[in-house]
């Protein structure tokens, strides 16, 4: 396995708003790789490090319509934290979303100041030593096969599987976990949240390209000129694999 699953991609209309609020919302640090395009990461981080899933916030023309099929939660350590981070976030900009949770959930659903839908969730012991993102989750039709792909395209272990709801964490126990959650939703247009892969080492590429399209990967045209390259899962969500070097 030569694939690193390094971050999460955020299309905005205003990166350098977005990016703020999310390096508030975590405590890290903001970059400029490039114009319109911003690099979130952990005080100290050495990219890439299974011990984060960082944050590229990207800008995009293109409207928020429906629900992100990719979103964060956000992890607490006890229902004072749970309740701080909250009022913290919506001082920062974030508003409460209906998404459908209904009024019992023990989780609170916030949106960023684009609408990009995140949950702060009630403390977990299973997230007690995640960082600040508990996990990175994808909503799905098939939470099994999703494991499957995922699971062999990064090297991550599936943790818990089951008809409604996966989970995985990378093979060295550290950083967020990555789940799929089942819902009736079916992906209507492009992702606005995507999942970014890195070959280890570059010279890899290649090969980890036909290892996923062998696991069910398929492509996605996408205009010349771009450093990466653009591929969906089986259920046709995009991800990135980078052409960056390490």
């Amino acid at each position: 396995m030569a694939l690193q699953l390094v971050q999460v991609n955020m299309k905005a209309h205003d990166p350098e708003r977005v990016g703020r609020f999310w390096a508030e919302a975590l405590g890290w640090e903001v970059s400029v790789e490039g114009p319109g395009v911003l690099n979130l990461e952990p005080v100290g981080f050495d990219w890439p490090d299974p011990s984060a899933v960082c944050i590229d916030v990207v800008a995009s023309s293109e409207p928020k319509t429906v629900k992100n099929r990719i979103h964060l939660d956000l992890a607490s350590t006890s229902r004072a934290h749970q309740e701080e981070t909250v009022a913290r976030l919506r001082e920062l900009g974030a508003e409460p979303v209906d998404v459908g949770q209904g009024g019992d959930v023990p989780w609170t659903v916030l949106a960023d100041p684009e609408g990009n839908e995140f949950c702060v969730l009630d403390p977990r012991e299973v997230y007690r030593d995640t960082g600040p993102i508990a996990a990175v989750v994808v909503d799905c039709a098939d939470p099994r096969a999703m494991a499957r792909f995922w699971g062999e395209a990064v090297g991550w272990t599936v943790r818990e599987v089951a008809d409604d709801h996966a989970s995985l964490r990378s093979a060295q126990g550290v950083g967020p976990y990555l789940e799929f959650v089942r819902t009736p939703d079916a992906k209507t247009v492009w992702n606005r949240v995507h999942i970014d892969l890195l070959p280890r080492p570059a010279t890899e590429r290649p090969a980890e390209l036909d290892r996923l399209k062998a696991l069910g990967a398929t492509e996605i045209d996408l205009d010349a000129g771009v450093p990466w390259v653009v591929r969906a899962d089986p259920e046709g969500n995009e991800f990135c694999v980078l052409g960056r070097a390490v």
